[in-house]
């Protein structure tokens, strides 16, 4: 089974310093990262992650899980049991309408491992209710296939419905099967949509070094431990520069090119790519690789952050051999990466009125809200005595809930009613008003942020959520009197 050699960075030729220069600026960022791991001529020379979250913290990945879906096909061609030329409505006749569209009959398997499918858009969000393969097969079409590149995820999730059509289990089951020698984590699992197939374009959670042992199996075309676990023409395929990005990229990293479910790089190598900072990134002209896990969401332009970030404080400071090991710098970087941990909000002195506020139960007033009340209370957290814990409770459809949070630091739960784990962190504003932040750290990755403005006896509640699919409830504007 994989497990990597652990080395000072010196010893393959990566000053200490380059990474604490990388750690800095990204908290100078303040991009919110959850861990990061590097590896360089395949030994493991740092592997950080941000309190509270740990080795052993499953991580939602996004959409790395397309990369492992464009693997699974990859091990089916293999097989001999698909063609990447094969039009895709071939395996799926109980879906396709009689009236299929021409254009939908013509798409390949490797027309949807390109992006260039004739979907612009995801087509089950149009109905998440609806069967979501079904849906990939009945939308009208924008474009012929084989032509232009847009980031469709149904793609892949039809075609991780596939892969377990045709494997009769779950595709990643058949992954850990098929790649057993990297030793993926029991744990890991991937979400299923409605109707029981896994989330092939979205839906892995795995831990960091899960994602490190597949970067590494890719950056090694498929041989692990003298095993080759796949043919590694397809390897050299999924990872090449197949179609132009350019003209839907929003940011520099994303223009680069794209292979099958895999991105091209500005560094002449490929990145597994998931939304909100969760990158594979492999670096061959370096014998380098990068994974990160975050939450980069309500950052603009974060996710291209993290890779400036590796490419301007630690690649040109590289050397091919081995450099002096400077105690100091080792020392450092293990001081470093011992202190790593999600940073919480900073805001202005408890207010003067803070009695008036303080333990007093707001009537939500809003009409059709499901919220019934809010209620502010602050306490000595125990062994922090010069800070205290909050909690906001509230009344939801009768039941009562609480965030917990704390001020100056990060206080962990369970975020109430969807049970996801979460760190949240309050401060008080300039303005007076109280802002809470509460950071999602499970199978689902975001953030749900209030902010309180109290005048009096009423209460002003402003609700946003950064996630994809869940805590809806948390939008919008509540008025409250006591």
């Amino acid at each position: 089974m994989l497990t990597f050699t652990k080395a000072a960075p010196e010893e393959t030729g990566v000053p200490s310093e380059g990474i604490i220069r990388m750690i800095n600026r990204l908290q100078k960022r303040r991009i919110p990262m959850h861990s990061l791991l590097l590896m360089r001529h395949d030994k493991l020379i740092f592997e950080g992650y941000y309190a509270p979250c740990r080795a052993d913290s499953l991580h939602r990945m996004f959409s790395i899980s397309k990369s492992i879906t464009s693997i699974a096909i990859g091990l089916l061609v293999d097989e001999g049991r698909v063609s990447l030329d094969d039009p895709i409505v071939r395996y799926f006749p109980e879906k396709v309408p009689k009236n299929v569209h021409p254009w939908i009959a013509q798409m390949t398997i490797r027309d949807m491992l390109m992006m260039r499918s004739c979907h612009a858009v995801t087509t089950y969000k149009k109905n998440m209710a609806a069967d979501w393969v079904e849906s990939y097969f009945t939308t009208p079409p924008t474009h012929p296939p084989a032509t232009l590149f847009h980031y469709d995820t149904s793609a892949p999730h039809t075609l991780c419905a596939l892969v377990e059509k045709l494997t009769g289990g779950s595709m990643l089951d058949y992954i850990k099967k098929k790649l057993d020698v990297l030793g993926l984590s029991p744990e890991s699992y991937m979400i299923a949509d409605p109707f029981g197939v896994s989330m092939g374009g979205s839906g892995l959670v795995a831990y960091s070094m899960d994602m490190l042992k597949f970067g590494y199996f890719i950056a090694h075309r498929g041989n692990v431990l003298g095993k080759q676990l796949i043919s590694p023409s397809y390897i050299d395929m999924a990872v090449s520069m197949l179609t132009e990005t350019r003209v839907t990229a929003p940011l520099p990293s994303e223009a680069q090119g794209y292979g099958l479910q895999i991105w091209r790089n500005e560094q002449n190598g490929f990145v597994c790519y998931g939304m909100g900072g969760q990158l594979i990134i492999c670096l061959p002209d370096y014998n380098l690789i990068c994974v990160t896990t975050a939450d980069t969401q309500t950052v603009q332009g974060g996710n291209q952050q993290i890779y400036d970030a590796l490419y301007e404080e630690i690649l040109p400071y590289l050397q091919d051999a081995a450099i002096a090991c400077d105690k100091s710098g080792e020392k450092a970087l293990a001081d470093v990466c011992a202190s790593l941990a999600m940073e919480p909000l900073q805001g202005a002195d408890t207010p003067e009125n803070i009695g008036e506020i303080a333990d007093r139960t707001f009537k939500v007033l809003t009409p059709d809200s499901d919220f019934e009340s809010f209620c502010v209370h602050f306490d000595l957290a125990e062994n922090k005595t010069e800070q205290s814990v909050g909690a906001l409770s509230f009344v939801h459809k009768g039941t009562p809930y609480a965030v917990r949070f704390g001020m100056g630091f990060m206080e962990t739960g369970e975020f109430p009613i969807y049970e996801q784990r979460y760190a949240a962190s309050g401060a008080w504003l300039f303005d007076g008003t109280l802002h809470i932040k509460a950071h999602i750290i499970d199978a689902y990755v975001g953030c749900v942020q209030f902010q309180l403005a109290f005048r009096g006896d009423e209460l002003t509640i402003f609700m946003s959520k950064k996630e994809e699919s869940l805590f809806k409830e948390f939008q919008g504007h509540l008025y409250c009197k006591k």
